[in-house]
């Protein structure tokens, strides 16, 4: 799986088949700082993510 990282650096993973949660927490990333999009679809954190999928992650601004 290609992952797009917030720094637009990329990585290969090949973890097999895993919930968006559980890759954002392997990466260590809170999944309320960010989004994801898989193969150009934003998707949920229980979204099942595979090897062939391109994980984009994109960090999101909090304000007020």
């Amino acid at each position: 799986m290609k992952i797009i990282l917030p720094d637009k650096s990329s990585r290969e993973m090949r973890p097999g088949t895993m919930t968006v949660e559980e890759l954002l927490r392997d990466l260590g990333f809170d999944p309320f700082d960010v989004i994801v999009s898989r193969n150009g679809t934003l998707v949920t954190e229980d979204a099942i993510v595979a090897n062939d999928d391109e994980i984009r992650i994109i960090r999101i601004a909090h304000g007020g």
